[in-house]
């Protein structure tokens, strides 16, 4: 991408800048926005806000921090826009025009009126189900209109648009499979930013991961905010059937009810690793009321679905648990952890906690850091309580717990999870593992490169010639970026692995297939 083009060179809409905050669903639908853009004219994009007349947002709004960090970008973009002339002048701004402002994602649907009211700072406001809309919305602009558009979908997948790549020449790549959330838990807006679920048909998803493939990408992360409630209702009705037939982890329940059940989670699955052999899977985020034991079995079954789970527990307290409207308890939970590991011994596993929600004593938060413990997580992602407008937490509870508390529990539920996490790194000790090369390691660019194993463990390596295991000749070769590498662990620290490299290979080479097309035939015991 070119920061600096002559203003000769400009399509008459303008050149992109795009940032964006969140999740990596928020990231996928980037790349959906830059696709309708440039379907529509634009298909310049600058890597500096000072160059371009249209600055997209992508925003989160999941805790009032991410918040904070859009409302000081948004101010910095109206200094660009208001003093146009001046920045112009001193050389600060390489734009044509003043840029238009365009705020997207779920910070666009929970604050449109805010954000529209903030003294002319944004010119449009665009919810996650409306990018369909952006071309008329910035057209209205030019008119003296603002230009909004914030309604939810019961239908919008996107799945006809292929998307824009930010990251070219990436080995590996986010599909999204289905949008929107059902849960209604307690503390979480999604469902009234996102909306609530619907799925893309499976042929969708085989072509967009068919085409990544053939651009030489080596693993796709299948997104969704509910990802394993995937279902896919759109084929032959013969083969839909009543939703009491959806079959959730045993011990979990739901609040919301299915209708119809048609292809679910574990279907797509066996479907894109049958059909891309050579591509590992990860998938994000699941909920783990959504883990029957047919997908657990695939997993372990199929090679290339990577052996990590992320399983969000949010906390260790049954009470709390209630309050938040999770639809489990601690010892649920604990139940399918355990047999996760019992089918697959060597699970990666992570979560999400939050500290100091609404009458969290502090028995129930040593209930959470007493879980922590007991599961040993690979990783986990743990905040202080933020009260969201809008969800029944909002209206229903008092958000008492005081911020000091807050950070203290959230210190010390990170120490306590530093202080269990060593352990999944150091079972890797001696072992082998295939990494997927992704690039230099930053620490020794010269010397070494990076990757993540089949468990999502940063593993890191001395960069020597070593053997290639599919070639014919007695030739040895130097591994780059998209090359499967088996390498010997020899240290681990709380965060990563080091190794050295011991051959380049295929990642279907890697695994005795033979046997595990026997694993999967055998009886499911």
């Amino acid at each position: 991408m070119s920061s600096h083009v002559p203003a000769s060179e400009v399509y008459s809409n303008g050149r992109i800048y795009h940032e964006t905050y969140g999740c990596q669903m928020n990231i996928n639908d980037m790349e959906i926005v830059l696709s309708i853009m440039k379907n529509a004219g634009y298909s310049e994009t600058v890597d500096v806000p000072e160059s371009a007349e249209v600055i997209f947002i992508n925003t989160c709004a999941i805790r009032d921090n991410a918040e904070q960090k859009v409302w000081q970008r948004l101010n910095y973009f109206w200094f660009l826009k208001r003093h146009w002339k001046s920045n112009v002048a001193t050389g600060r701004s390489q734009s044509v025009r003043p840029p238009k402002i365009v705020v997207l994602g779920c910070m666009a649907e929970r604050l449109k009126d805010k954000i529209l009211d903030s003294d002319k700072m944004v010119d449009v406001v665009c919810g996650p189900d409306a990018y369909r809309d952006l071309p008329r919305l910035l057209e209205e602009v030019d008119y003296g209109q603002k230009g909004i558009n914030t309604l939810l979908s019961l239908e919008e997948t996107y799945a006809d648009i292929s998307p824009v790549r930010i990251s070219k020449n990436s080995i590996s790549a986010f599909v999204s499979v289905m949008r929107g959330c059902n849960n209604m838990c307690s503390f979480c807006i999604v469902p009234f930013t996102r909306g609530r679920e619907r799925s893309r048909p499976v042929e969708s998803i085989v072509r967009e991961v068919a085409e990544l493939s053939k651009e030489g990408v080596k693993e796709v992360t299948l997104l969704g905010q509910n990802v394993n409630s995937y279902n896919d209702t759109s084929g032959d009705e013969n083969k839909v059937e009543a939703g009491t037939n959806w079959r959730l982890s045993e011990g979990f329940s739901s609040m919301c009810k299915v209708k119809k059940v048609g292809l679910r989670f574990a279907d797509l699955l066996d479907r894109l690793s049958t059909e891309f052999p050579e591509m590992r899977f990860r998938y994000t985020s699941p909920h783990p009321k959504d883990f029957p034991d047919e997908l657990i079995y695939l997993m372990r079954d199929r090679h290339n679905i990577c052996k990590y789970i992320h399983l969000p527990a949010q906390s260790g307290s049954s009470t709390v648990l209630e309050r938040m409207r999770r639809g489990y308890t601690r010892e649920v939970y604990l139940d399918l952890v355990q047999k996760i590991r019992r089918i697959v011994p060597d699970m990666g596993i992570s979560s999400d906690f939050i500290c100091g929600f609404c009458g969290e004593t502090e028995d129930e938060y040593a209930d959470t850091l007493s879980l922590v413990k007991a599961v040993g997580y690979d990783m986990a992602y743990m905040f202080a309580y933020s009260m969201r407008e809008k969800t029944h937490a909002n209206r229903n509870y008092s958000d008492d717990v005081p911020e000091e508390v807050k950070q203290r529990r959230l210190t010390e539920l990170i120490e306590a999870f530093r202080g269990s996490t060593g352990q999944c790194y150091d079972s890797q000790l001696g072992s082998i593992q295939l990494v997927l090369v992704e690039g230099p390691n930053k620490r020794a660019p010269d010397t070494e490169l990076i990757g993540k194993s089949d468990r999502g463990h940063r593993v890191s390596f001395v960069n020597v010639p070593v053997p290639q295991r599919e070639c014919n000749s007695n030739g040895s070769r130097k591994a780059t970026v998209g090359d499967y590498v088996e390498v010997r662990i020899l240290k681990s620290s709380r965060a990563s692995l080091f190794g050295e490299a011991v051959a380049i290979t295929k990642l279907s080479s890697f695994y005795n297939t033979e046997y595990e097309e026997a694993v999967a035939c055998r009886s499911r015991s």
